[in-house]
């Protein structure tokens, strides 16, 4: 494009457009038309659209400039020259010499070895691309930002083109397994515990756009406002129906919800979009596009799931511009459904009747999503992180949920629905004896007694005190409802949810961990820096004694809390009894500044440590007088133990703690504690194991801490248990010294009738 050149701005560009777009003949020829107009209109020498095809190939559908011959020849990988690479990213590219670019791939048949300047936008339809529009030029050139927002609008006119189906056929994107006729096992992460058998239903986004320019854009700023408000006076509705009344994490969620829909960032965006041309509704799903595109490449998952909000919002905001109102309850036309979903927001969720959805299967979602909360609080079992499910799970076909192992069955044959109903059965009856032990104390046969506690980070947590009998709350995640908050929670706020805990615990103990965040954990209103070790990084106690004011404002409000009941606080990832102190002096500073206002003091007060970090154990000497208790994270000190992320797959064989090293470690912080008087416990995930947990009181731990839905297996393997025979066996391994304790321990379980 020639310097100075006039370029029509994207609303005169967009009527042009419109009238091809609605026009007859088929869609290619449709094609060709736009990317003429598009030439022309921009004073570009080339327009091309590539679209994505399978195999995630981008393939020359139509050009204005380039050789004809190209089309439907030219084809690029996805990352594979400059279209390449603005598809792998979902960013433009905006260059005045491409072919000094480094990543340009030159391809004789096209023609283009005489075009220096070129423009590139990504075709996006549900935060994915499945194309690349690009203008091109002789003379080296760099385009303004109103060339690149006019060729921007245009690519959201062609993903409409698109996805219409015309161009390429969808089904070329599924996954050729999606065609086979038996069973289908599909692996994803549990979220949510429980079995769930039913007929498949696919969650739609119900939301279309009808008009995409707008003559008038006062009028449409005019419809938005309204859609705004009515959109907030829905969300009320959901927060007003009976099975969300009373306090709770999905009420919470809920809360946070409508905070989102107030948010000015997005309504000034949407305004912005609307005044390039757009109708509201277009510039709402603009919004949304461009959006998703942005936290695609977000490294943090917490950041990139809170997207599925504004998913939800958008949607509902097209829906009331689009004259469709709120969306009643979703008729699945299924007596018992499981839903397959992408991803969802918490509001989709409650469009749907909770009495027969049986249960949940995501191709995203981690446990802090809204989803899985709210999921949770409602019993439905789930399974996120299912690849490809929206393309492998028909609508309609039978399909199993295994909340428990994370796996997901489509078409089960008679013999696997047979095993489901066994399955189903005997879950049943699991559930019935551990119900049975409930009161009962987790006692070994020769009289041990074994606290068992289990750890919570949500209020419904806190529901399964009673459920499973435990003796108390041996890890309290502080930082959980931190991380589904849109803003950090003021003293008041962490005050009334810390009171909350004490009094579903209703007396029983909770120990309470002060906010682990930082690392992995990040929070969306807290600015952080990306680090090659987040596990190893700036998180936990060291966040805490850096920002003092923080732990400050977190101590002071679980003092008011307690209001004279007995208070447990520790301190995670303590690295040396240096830190230690200085965290103990923040809390000292807190109890005497209550004292001063003449707050009642803790009952009782009980400090203690979270042992992850093995430079700790060679301190516990120095630091162990100063403690009430001392709690072992399995899960970060293994795997700084063996040097192994638990999280690589590739690396999961490589730690364990039914290791000699491990359990030597062990053994041997059990005698400090024990020669100091000082309570230890364990609280990470192999306490929950029975086998781990068997290993775990053989070398002497009296205190483990769990997962609710694991306190009756542990609780029926204690009470099988003798423990002195126990520890001489495992003290006759060590003498074997073998590399892996696991099968001495299972034929000692075996031998002696005990369920692991």
């Amino acid at each position: 494009m020639p310097q100075g050149a006039s370029v029509s701005g994207p609303r005169r560009l967009l009527r042009r457009l419109r009238d091809v777009m609605a026009g007859p003949g088929a869609a290619q020829r449709r094609l060709d038309q736009v990317v003429r107009i598009i030439a022309a209109d921009m004073v570009a020498e080339v327009c091309s659209c590539y679209l994505m095809r399978s195999g995630q190939v981008l393939e020359l559908f139509a050009t204005e400039g380039l050789k004809p011959d190209a089309v439907h020849r030219t084809r690029l990988r996805v990352g594979e020259g400059l279209v390449g690479h603005i598809a792998a990213y979902s960013r433009p590219l905006n260059l005045s010499d491409a072919q000094a670019h480094p990543l340009y791939a030159y391809r004789p048949e096209t023609g283009e070895e005489i075009y220096h300047s070129l423009m590139g936008v990504p075709i996006l339809h549900g935060g994915r691309v499945v194309g690349v529009l690009v203008v091109q030029n002789k003379t080296p050139r760099h385009y303004d930002d109103e060339e690149l927002e006019a060729l921007q609008v245009v690519a959201m006119v062609l993903a409409e083109l698109v996805k219409g189906g015309e161009l390429v056929d969808p089904r070329e994107l599924v996954d050729a397994e999606a065609a086979v006729a038996g069973p289908e096992i599909l692996d994803g992460l549990p979220l949510v515990g429980g079995l769930a058998l039913g007929t498949a239903v696919i969650h739609q986004i119900r939301a279309e756009i009808g008009e995409l320019v707008a003559e008038d854009p006062a009028e449409e700023r005019r419809r938005l406002v309204l859609a705004i408000a009515t959109l907030r006076d829905d969300v009320d509705r959901l927060l007003a129906a009976p099975d969300m009344a009373g306090q709770g994490d999905h009420r919470d969620v809920l809360e946070t919800y409508r905070m989102f829909a107030e948010d000015s960032g997005w309504l000034i965006r949407i305004e912005e979009a609307i005044g390039s041309g757009l109708t509201a509704e277009a510039a709402v799903a603009r919004v949304r596009e461009e959006t998703r595109a942005r936290m695609n490449q977000v490294a943090d998952s917490y950041l990139r799931e809170r997207m599925l909000d504004f998913d939800d919002l958008a949607n509902r905001l097209i829906r009331h511009l689009s004259g469709g109102g709120a969306p009643a309850r979703a008729d699945t036309g299924a007596e018992d459904f499981i839903l397959v979903a992408r991803a969802m927001g918490p509001a989709e969720f409650l469009d749907y009747d909770r009495a027969r959805l049986r249960g949940l299967v995501l191709e995203e979602g981690s446990h802090t999503t809204h989803i899985a909360i709210m999921a949770r609080a409602f019993d439905v079992p789930m399974v996120g992180r299912v690849k490809d499910a929206l393309s492998r799970i028909p609508a309609g076909e039978t399909v199993m949920v295994d909340g428990e192992r994370g796996r997901v069955v489509v078409r089960p044959g008679e013999e696997m629905r047979r095993a489901f109903g066994e399955d189903v059965t005997a879950r049943a009856a699991r559930q019935e004896v551990y119900r049975e032990l409930r009161d009962k104390p987790a006692r070994s046969l020769d009289g041990v007694e074994i606290s068992l506690n289990i750890n919570v980070g949500l209020l419904v947590d806190l529901d399964h005190l009673d459920e499973t009998g435990a003796d108390g709350v041996g890890l309290c995640r502080t930082e959980v409802p931190f991380m589904i908050a849109s803003d950090f929670p003021d003293v008041d706020s962490q005050t009334a949810l810390y009171r909350s805990v004490l009094d579903r615990a209703d007396g029983r103990p909770v120990a309470f961990r002060t906010l682990d965040i930082g690392g992995d954990k990040r929070l969306p209103y807290w600015p952080t820096v990306a680090e090659e070790n987040p596990a190893m990084g700036w998180r936990a106690i060291r966040v805490g004694l850096d920002q003092p004011a923080i732990l400050r404002q977190q101590l002071r409000a679980l003092i008011r809390a307690a209001a004279g009941r007995p208070l447990s606080v520790m301190f995670p990832m303590i690295a040396s009894a240096e830190e230690f102190a200085a965290a103990r002096h923040l809390l000292d500073r807190e109890l005497a500044r209550a004292a001063e206002r003449g707050a009642p003091a803790p009952e009782v007060l009980r400090v203690g440590v979270m042992l992850e970090v093995p430079a700790l154990i060679w301190q516990l000497p120095v630091l162990l007088p100063e403690l009430d208790f001392l709690a072992v994270g399995t899960n970060d000190l293994l795997q700084f133990l063996f040097a192994s992320d638990r999280a690589n797959p590739r690396l999961a064989g490589r730690y364990d703690l039914l290791s000699p090293a491990a359990l030597s470690l062990m053994r041997d912080v059990v005698g400090q504690c024990a020669a100091a008087g000082v309570e230890l416990s364990v609280c990470g995930e192999a306490a929950g194991q029975p086998l781990r947990a068997m290993a775990l009181i053989g070398v002497g731990v009296r205190g483990l801490s769990m997962a609710p839905a694991r306190v009756g297996p542990v609780k029926m393997m204690v009470r099988a248990l003798r423990v002195e025979p126990l520890r001489h066996y495992l003290e006759s391994l060590d003498r074997a010294a073998p590399r892996d304790l696991r099968e001495g321990l299972a034929s000692f379980a075996r031998d002696h009738g005990i369920n692991v």
